[in-house]
């Protein structure tokens, strides 16, 4: 069983993918990739886009510090903010400014037993 420490900050990055993180990166996804950016949704969809990159800027910041949310291992964390950041472009969101983002989506994706959505 990890350490108290550690099991905090994976709580910690699961409520930052519920409240900071998913509301913003998926629902722009929504809007852009299954609505198709209907001119209703214009304004909502920038609202999200300003706050979405906040939510990645913060992945970045710790990304650069360690391989994974948590430290050094793979965790739960993740896999919770690994769901909707690797489709993140179909949100509209250009990961190529965040470097440390995109090197993280490559281990995930070399963890064993990783299944894309749709292999």
């Amino acid at each position: 069983m990890p350490e108290p420490r550690l099991r905090t900050q994976t709580l910690q990055w699961q409520f930052f993918e519920q409240y900071s993180h998913e509301p913003t990166i998926a629902v722009a996804r929504f809007i852009q990739f299954y609505l198709g950016l209907p001119e209703e949704r214009m304004d909502e969809y920038r609202k999200l886009h300003k706050r979405g990159y906040k939510a990645l800027k913060v992945m970045e910041q710790q990304l650069q510090r360690t391989p994974f949310l948590v430290g050094e291992s793979f965790s739960i964390a993740d896999i919770a903010l690994y769901a909707y950041t690797h489709v993140a472009d179909q949100g509209g969101f250009d990961l190529t400014q965040f470097p440390a983002i995109e090197r993280w989506l490559e281990r995930i994706r070399q963890q064993p037993g990783y299944v894309g959505m749709l292999d």
